[in-house]
């Protein structure tokens, strides 16, 4: 986390999304993303492990995604960004001074 603001360093447009149900007519639901917010952000990759689940090799990219203070932003909703998706896991103020939202996101693979 940076110390001070430096105008530059959320630089990416992201759009934070979350998860909607809809009737499919039968007398079920239908889950689906609904757009929640555009934002800009600062994106890095913090970690990639070789994933060998679902009898398939594959990769497992975790990012750490800052955000300006939001508080409608939880785990369970996902990033989308430059065709990617990331699935949120964790959402903290990294300095409980309600500047910053500190996200850990891991990108799924569709």
């Amino acid at each position: 986390m940076r110390g001070e603001f430096e105008p530059g360093w959320i630089a990416h447009r992201i759009t934070i999304e979350q998860a909607a149900e809809s009737a499919d007519g039968a007398g079920g639901s239908i889950a689906s993303w609904a757009p929640l917010v555009a934002v800009w952000a600062a994106i890095e990759p913090v970690r990639a492990v070789a994933d060998t689940g679902s009898d398939r090799l594959g990769s497992a990219i975790t990012h750490r995604v800052t955000i300006r203070h939001r508080t409608d932003v939880m785990a369970g909703m996902r990033i989308r960004h430059r065709g990617r998706l990331l699935a949120i896991n964790t959402v903290t103020d990294p300095d409980e001074r309600r500047r910053f939202l500190l996200i850990e996101a891991r990108e799924e693979t569709t």
